[in-house]
């Protein structure tokens, strides 16, 4: 399930939608309006394998690494989360729910920055992979 933060502006999530991309956000068809941070890890363990997308940077920590979870921290515009989103889904290393679960992953208009469950440091990946 591709969650988004309630930090990611209403029309990105209908610009995903639009492009069938089976989005659901916090505040709105899940979860509740305003949850605390600390509040939103415990409750995405709860849910089956997600993929949760924030532009709060306070996320992109390899403590948050979960084997059934996925961080995707986006360190872009609030009008570019929805191109960045697509774009980290059609990228061949995160293509699948399988491939992004146990990851953080901080999205950039230069790189992909990831760390991975048990890895010892973090990893870089170009946008041209």
């Amino acid at each position: 399930m591709n969650i988004l933060d309630e930090n990611i502006p209403g029309h990105q999530r209908q610009i995903l939608r639009s492009q069938r991309i089976r989005v659901r956000q916090t505040g709105y068809d899940v979860g509740r309006k305003g949850m605390k941070d600390d509040e939103i890890i415990p409750w995405l363990l709860a849910q089956r394998n997600p993929t949760f997308f924030t532009r709060d940077l306070g996320f992109c920590e390899r403590k948050l690494c979960h084997a059934h979870c996925c961080l995707v921290c986006l360190a872009v515009g609030r009008y570019e989360a929805g191109t960045f989103i697509r774009r980290l889904l059609r990228h061949p290393e995160f293509n699948t729910q399988a491939k992004r679960m146990g990851t953080v992953i901080r999205v950039s208009h230069a790189r992909l920055k990831v760390w991975r469950l048990h890895a010892e440091q973090e990893s870089v990946l170009s946008w041209s992979n």
